[in-house]
């Protein structure tokens, strides 16, 4: 479950950042509260997973998703250039997050063996 948390607070942490750029320096006040609030749902979550996920793990996937995640939506959603070194570095971001996910998992298992 708490796998479940960071990753929902690493896509909140995605949500936030294009809001902040929607914001436009606070001046919207909309975006404004969304960003605020996502904000807040973001740590909350992040802050929930880390009661059994050790913190250099979590800490690495929370803003690798939403490092990565951001860097899309850029892209995609915000027209920003895609080139080959921003693909290459992407992919190792993600490689790096799922890397972490399994060796923590793999960690998990023999802690539970040892109990």
């Amino acid at each position: 479950m708490n796998w479940f948390f960071l990753i929902l607070a690493g896509l909140s942490e995605i949500v936030w950042a294009y809001g902040l750029k929607m914001t436009h320096g606070f001046t919207d006040i909309k975006w404004s509260i969304i960003t605020i609030c996502f904000m807040f749902v973001s740590f909350l979550l992040f802050a929930k997973s880390m009661r059994t996920i050790p913190i250099g793990t979590a800490y690495a996937v929370f803003t690798g998703i939403g490092a990565a995640g951001t860097a899309i939506v850029g892209i995609v959603g915000l027209g920003e250039e895609l080139g080959v070194m921003k693909v290459i570095s992407l992919s190792i971001l993600i490689g790096g997050i799922i890397g972490l996910k399994m060796i923590d998992k793999k960690t998990a298992k023999t802690e539970d063996a040892a109990k």
